[in-house]
């Protein structure tokens, strides 16, 4: 239902989002926690979109960014926005790329997954995790189910407690670096940072 939400409003979507880069402080402590490596960072973008502004502001750090989106038309978009990176059609769920990445993002994104769903995405989170890798998350402050908009559509969030999102981090092989819950200067963002020990 997600997916099919975001397919049909990808192109309002690219037009309305905030390009001010408001998420400029946390991307920027995610890249100072991730491994440097020649010649690039590689980057994998869970729920891309259009791939602006992230995945540019990335890329505009030397980043190697394959971004992955489940809505076809988001994907397009991205390519299109971004045609020096990597553009993947597929579901984040049980994703497996087959390759190790230095820093794994899912802003706004993640949270659009049932509870279950997102249990079940920490096992995805560290197949793609290279050594010392860092993951980085939106959620909610607090565990529960919200109804927002998307381009005056109807969309699905939803949140497990702080508590759980920490084991859950700890039994897939992550270390806890912060949790900043409606972070006033990222507009009331919550934000997970964590590091890949496993």
């Amino acid at each position: 239902m997600i997916l099919e939400t975001y397919e049909r409003v990808a192109d309002g979507f690219d037009r309305a989002r905030n390009r001010s880069l408001f998420e400029r402080k946390w991307l920027d402590k995610m890249l100072s926690h991730a491994p440097a490596r020649r010649p690039a960072r590689k980057v994998l973008d869970l729920g891309c979109g259009p791939g602006r502004p992230i995945a540019t502001y990335l890329v505009d750090r030397r980043c190697e960014v394959t971004g992955v989106d489940g809505a076809e038309a988001m994907v397009a978009l991205f390519q299109r926005n971004l045609p020096q990176a990597r553009a993947v059609h597929g579901d984040m769920r049980g994703l497996d790329l087959g390759e190790k990445f230095d820093a794994v993002l899912a802003w706004n994104s993640f949270f659009h997954l049932s509870a279950d769903d997102q249990r079940t995405m920490f096992a995805t989170f560290a197949t793609h995790a290279a050594p010392r890798a860092v993951l980085m998350f939106t959620s909610g402050p607090a565990e529960g189910e919200a109804i927002g908009t998307v381009e005056g559509e109807s969309v699905f969030h939803a949140s497990l407690s702080p508590d759980e999102y920490r084991k859950l981090l700890i039994d897939s092989g992550f270390a806890p670096i912060s949790f900043t819950p409606e972070d006033p200067d990222c507009f009331g963002h919550s934000i997970w940072l964590a590091r890949y020990m496993g």
